[in-house]
């Protein structure tokens, strides 16, 4: 007699939502979700049009300052030297212009330019203290400006010089020395020098001046530094005079007596 054994079937009984489709159930998954999907995708389009409109308006304004910087260069350069009352009129709106900027626009790129031509045109204007204020304002808010920031201390020791203050000049200008790659390091190196001579330091007036003929050969300022090295030695080393050369004997002798 045989038996014949009974083998289970291969698939079990499943349940009608194990028979949804894999998309079906995404879908389902969404429309659960679907509110916060919303909120989060106009979260994301307001970001997006908040930067967008931000980029906008620092664009508009970076336009607007430096058609307001042209307007003002324009004025100071096409001064007529022929009328004086539109010479300062000229002048005085190009500094109204600047201000305007700098008020307005002060973070823009070309704010820093702005804050160096102001205290330019004051100081064209003989408004020493003015151009002095401005050119501090530019160190102290556009430092990082290494371009401009060798030019702004170069021209603060100008008018520190107007105002027969050595010593803020001197300041200025070895702010330039402390300054990596400077473009005008041997014309800081050579007023330098110069001042340490009005102050009667010659040695440190020699030092400047031959660091400025070893390092800047090609300098227009070598040359004059070289006369200047020449001066200040033969003041510290005097060749004797020749009639101090000259023996005492050359005098007259008293007769010796008989």
């Amino acid at each position: 007699m045989t038996y014949r054994i009974k083998v289970p079937p291969r698939t079990l009984p499943v349940g009608e939502e194990q028979l949804v489709s894999g998309l079906e159930h995404w879908l389902m998954g969404l429309r659960s979700y679907r509110w916060s999907l919303i909120v989060g995708f106009v979260l994301l389009l307001l970001m997006g049009m908040g930067l967008w409109g931000l980029f906008w308006y620092e664009e508009q304004n970076a336009s607007k300052a430096q058609e307001l910087e042209r307007e003002a260069t324009l004025l100071l350069f096409t001064r007529p030297s022929t009328d004086s009352q539109k010479t300062a009129n000229n002048l005085k709106e190009a500094i109204t212009l600047y201000k305007r900027v700098l008020e307005e626009y002060p973070r823009t790129p070309t704010a820093p330019l702005v804050q160096f031509s102001l205290g330019n045109a004051y100081l064209q204007a003989n408004e020493v203290d003015s151009a002095i204020e401005a050119y501090q304002r530019f160190t102290s808010t556009y430092a990082s400006n290494t371009s401009l920031l060798g030019l702004v201390y170069q021209k603060l020791g100008y008018a520190f010089l107007l105002k027969k203050d050595l010593d803020q000049a001197a300041n200025a200008y070895s702010s330039i020395l402390d300054l990596p790659g400077a473009m005008n390091r041997d014309y800081a190196l050579f007023e330098v020098a110069r001042l340490e001579e009005n102050r009667s330091k010659p040695d440190e007036a020699l030092k400047h001046y031959q660091e400025l003929m070893k390092t800047y050969p090609n300098s227009p300022l070598t040359s004059e530094s070289a006369v200047r090295v020449k001066v200040i030695e033969a003041k510290k080393n005097p060749e004797p005079s020749p009639a101090a050369a000259a023996p005492a004997a050359s005098a007259p002798s008293k007769p010796s007596k008989p």
